[in-house]
C-alpha cells in the first residue's frame, strides 16, 4: 500500500489536473482512487468479522490443534472453506487490488506482501480441501485478512482526521451570500458573486468573500488566518477576508471569490506542503520499499531452512513463510513520516504559520541564528506618537487634542499619527476650520478662533521660533532614541509659541520583546537588519535586548549579511521578513520567513508564511519543527525496530525454546504496530506553543 503521503499527493495532483507522473505515479493515484476511506475499510472489517466466526467455530483444523470436538452436522466440513473464499473476496479483495496497482506500478511494498500471504495461503488451503495431504488454513486466513481490515481502518482513521485540515478551513465559507440591490438584499450562491458586488454581512455570520468594507463597522475574529484569538476592529475602507467572522453588520464590496481568496490561498499552502517531500520523507520511502526485498528474501530463506529441517510438514512450513511475509509489511514505516507531517501542516495553519514545503518545516529545527528585518517586523511600520513634551503650563492631553483637530484632514503618516494617538488615549477632538497643507513643513488650521500648526523642524527653523529650554533638551533626548519631532504652534507670524513637541516613531510591536526571549529560550542567536540610522537601529535594539545589529544596510546589500551570518555554512541562518523588499534574503537564507502576510500568502522567496504580524510566530515555527522531527524520529525507530525483531521471531529463531508466532498473531502485531506509530503522531495535536 502506498503511504499516507503518497495517497494525498496523488489526489492532489490529480485535482489540479497533472498528467505527467511516471507510471508509478498513476499506479499509486489509482490505488488512491480505489476508495481507501475509513468508512470503507469499516464496512468490509464488520463484515469479515461475522464471516471468521463461522469459520474459526467449523474449522477441524483449530479444533485438532485445541483438542477439542467442535459442532458437526453433514457438509458442515464444507463451512470454513465457503466463508473463508468469502473473506478471500470481499475482503482480501482490497489488498489484493493494492498489490496489482503496486506492480504495475514497479513499486511493490505493503499491499503485495499481504497479497502474497492471502494468495499463498488460500491456493495451500484450496489444495488441502481437494485432497493434498496437510493442514488447511482456512481460520487463519479469515483472521488474516479481519484484523488487516481493523488496522487498516484505523490507520485510515487517522490518516483522514489529519487530511481533513483542509475540509475544516473549507467549511468555514458560506455557500450563499446577501447582495445588495438597491434597497434590498437578494440570497445567492457565494459562486455567483462576481468583483464589484457589494454584499450585507450580517452580525456573527461568516464573510462569504474577500472585500473592501464600503459600510459599517464591526469586530472580526480573524483567528482563522492569522492564528490569534483577539478580534480586529474594521471599518469603511479596510479589507476583510473569506471565512473570517464579523460581530457587527458590514456591507462588503467583493475583490476575490473562490479560488482568488486568501483562505483559497491558504488552504493551497497546506495541500502543497502536505504533499511535498522533505529528507526524512525519502529515507522513509527508501527503507519501506527496501522492507518488500528483505520480507521476500527473509520469506525464502525461511522456506529453504524450514524445509531442510521438517520436510514432511509443509503446514508448519507455510506458516512460517506467512507469519514472515504479514509481520513485515511496512505499513508503520510507511505511515511514520507522512502522518505526523499532515498534522503539523494543519497544526501550523491553525495558528498562522504556513509551511510552503515539509523541507522548510523540517529545516526550521536546525537554525541557529534568527535575522529579523526591522521595520514592519520588530516595529509595525508605520509612524506612531512615541511621546508627547508640554510646554510649561499647556496640558499635555490638551495639547494632544488640539494637535489632532489641526491633523483630522491630513493625508500625512505623522498627521494620522497623531489623530490615532488622541484617538487611543479617549482625548475629545474638537473642530477645526480653514485647514490647509504645507508642504514638506506640516499643517496649518484654526480651532476654537486659535490660529494653529502641526510643524517640522524646518517650519520652526525657517520662522525663527525660539523653544522652552525644556522642549529643546526633549528633542536632543527624542533624536538620540531614533524618534523626530513635530511641533504644535499657536499664533499669527511673530508671534508664534510652541506649545508641545511630538516625539514621532515607528512603533516596537509589543510582541517584539517576548518573541527574542522565546528565541533565545529556544537556544537561538537573534540578529537585527536595518536601513534605519545607526542610532535608530542601536535604540530598537537597546529596547529588545538585540546585541547583533546591522543597520544603514541598503535592500541589494540584505542578501550579503545573510551570508556574512551563515559563515561559510558554519551556521544555519533564518530570515525573517515582511517579504517586500527582503526577497533576496529570504532566498539567501537557510529559512526564509514572511512575516505579517496577511492576505499575500503567495511569498514564492519564503519557505514559511506567518500570516500575522507577531514575531513570536518564528519561535512557534521552530517549536513545531522540532516537535515534528521528534515524533518522525520515534515513529522511524519504532518502525524499524519493530521489524528487526518481529522477522525473526516471525521466521521460528526461537522454535528452540518453544515459541512459535502463527500468522494471526503476526497480524494482529503488525496492525498494532501500525496503529502505535499513528497514535504516537496524533500527541502531536497536543503540542503546546509556551509563551509568557
Amino acid at each position: 500500500m502506498m503511504s499516507a503521503h503518497e495517497h494525498h499527493e496523488h489526489e492532489h495532483a490529480h485535482d489540479h489536473g497533472a498528467h505527467d507522473h511516471s507510471a508509478h505515479d498513476h499506479g499509486a493515484h489509482d490505488h488512491a482512487a480505489m476508495g481507501h476511506d475509513p468508512l470503507r475499510f469499516r464496512k468490509l472489517f464488520w463484515i469479515c468479522l461475522a464471516l471468521t466466526l463461522p469459520t474459526v467455530v467449523f474449522s477441524t483444523g483449530l479444533q485438532d490443534i485445541l483438542g477439542l470436538a467442535g459442532p458437526r452436522f453433514p457438509g458442515s466440513n464444507w463451512i470454513p472453506a465457503v466463508f473463508g473464499t468469502a473473506i478471500v473476496v470481499i475482503g482480501g479483495r482490497i489488498f489484493l487490488q493494492g498489490a496489482w496497482h503496486e506492480l504495475r506500478g514497479k513499486s511493490p511494498g505493503m499491499m503485495t506482501l499481504i497479497s502474497l500471504a492471502i494468495v499463498v495461503s488460500f491456493g495451500y488451503s484450496l489444495a488441502v480441501l481437494f485432497g493434498i495431504p496437510g493442514m488447511d488454513f482456512w481460520w487463519e486466513l479469515a483472521t488474516l485478512v479481519t484484523i488487516m481490515l481493523l488496522g487498516h481502518w484505523i490507520e485510515m482513521s487517522a490518516v483522514h482526521g489529519a487530511q481533513n485540515a483542509l475540509g475544516e478551513l473549507a467549511k468555514l465559507l458560506p455557500d450563499e451570500a446577501e447582495v445588495v440591490r438597491g434597497d434590498d438584499t437578494e440570497r445567492v450562491a457565494v459562486s455567483a458573486l462576481a468583483a464589484g458586488d457589494q454584499v450585507l454581512v450580517r452580525p456573527g455570520s461568516a464573510i462569504p468573500v474577500d472585500g473592501k468594507v464600503v459600510d459599517g463597522s464591526a469586530e472580526v475574529d480573524e483567528s482563522l488566518l492569522t492564528g490569534e484569538s483577539a478580534p480586529v476592529e474594521k471599518s469603511e475602507g479596510d479589507r476583510v477576508v473569506a471565512g473570517t467572522i464579523a460581530s457587527g453588520s458590514l456591507t462588503v464590496e467583493v475583490t476575490g471569490t473562490g479560488d482568488d481568496t486568501a483562505l483559497a490561498g491558504i488552504m493551497r499552502l497546506v495541500s502543497d506542503a502536505q504533499a511535498s517531500r522533505s529528507p526524512a520523507q525519502l529515507l522513509a520511502d527508501r527503507a519501506a520499499a527496501l522492507l518488500f526485498y528483505v520480507a521476500v528474501g527473509a520469506a525464502v530463506v525461511t522456506v529453504a531452512v524450514w524445509w531442510l529441517l521438517r520436510p514432511d510438514d509443509p503446514a508448519f512450513v507455510l506458516q512460517r513463510v506467512v507469519a514472515v511475509l504479514v509481520i513485515a509489511c511496512p505499513h508503520a514505516l510507511g505511515l511514520a513520516i507522512p502522518l505526523v507531517a499532515q498534522i503539523s501542516t494543519a497544526l501550523g495553519a491553525r495558528r498562522g504559520i504556513l509551511i510552503r514545503s515539509r523541507a522548510a518545516l523540517e529545516e526550521a529545527k536546525d537554525v541557529d541564528v534568527v535575522l529579523f528585518d526591522k521595520t514592519g517586523t520588530l516595529t509595525e511600520g508605520r509612524q506612531s506618537v512615541a511621546a508627547v513634551i508640554a510646554a510649561d503650563g499647556v496640558d499635555e492631553d490638551e495639547a494632544l487634542a488640539l494637535a489632532a483637530a489641526v491633523e483630522t484632514r491630513s493625508e500625512h503618516p505623522v498627521g494620522h499619527a497623531i489623530v490615532e494617538a488622541a484617538r487611543d488615549r479617549g482625548t475629545k477632538v474638537p473642530k477645526a476650520t480653514g485647514f490647509r497643507a504645507l508642504a514638506g513643513r506640516g499643517a496649518v488650521a484654526t480651532v476654537g478662533g486659535r490660529e494653529l500648526a502641526v510643524a517640522s523642524g524646518r517650519y520652526v527653523n525657517e520662522h525663527g521660533i525660539r523653544l522652552d529650554t525644556s522642549l529643546v533638551h526633549a528633542a536632543k533626548a527624542a533624536g538620540a532614541e531614533g524618534a523626530s519631532t513635530v511641533a504644535l504652534v499657536e499664533g499669527a507670524e511673530g508671534s508664534e509659541r510652541v506649545l508641545a513637541l511630538f516625539a514621532i516613531a515607528d512603533r516596537v510591536r509589543p510582541e517584539s520583546r517576548e518573541a527574542v526571549e522565546l528565541l533565545r529560550r529556544r537556544g537561538v542567536r537573534v540578529a537585527m537588519l536595518t536601513g534605519d540610522s545607526h542610532v535608530v537601529a542601536e535604540h530598537v535594539a537597546a529596547e529588545l535586548g538585540i546585541d547583533e545589529v546591522k543597520a544603514e544596510v541598503l535592500p541589494e546589500q540584505k542578501a550579503d549579511a545573510v551570508a556574512a551570518l551563515q559563515g561559510d555554512g558554519a551556521a544555519r541562518v533564518a530570515m525573517v521578513g515582511d517579504g517586500i523588499n527582503d526577497a533576496p534574503a529570504l532566498a539567501r537564507s537557510d529559512l526564509g520567513i514572511a512575516i505579517g502576510a496577511g492576505t499575500d500568502v503567495a511569498i514564492e522567496s519564503a519557505g514559511v508564511v506567518l500570516a500575522s504580524s507577531d514575531p513570536r510566530g518564528v519561535a512557534d515555527t521552530i517549536t513545531l519543527s522540532r516537535a515534528s522531527y521528534r515524533k518522525m524520529l520515534q515513529n522511524l525507530w519504532w518502525a524499524a525496530g519493530y521489524n528487526a525483531i518481529g522477522i525473526p521471531l516471525a521466521a521460528g529463531v526461537l522454535a528452540g525454546v518453544g515459541f512459535l508466532m502463527p500468522p494471526a498473531l503476526a497480524a494482529v502485531l503488525m496492525s498494532a504496530s501500525t496503529v502505535i506509530v499513528a497514535l504516537n503522531a496524533q500527541l502531536l495535536r497536543r503540542l503546546r506553543f509556551h509563551r509568557g
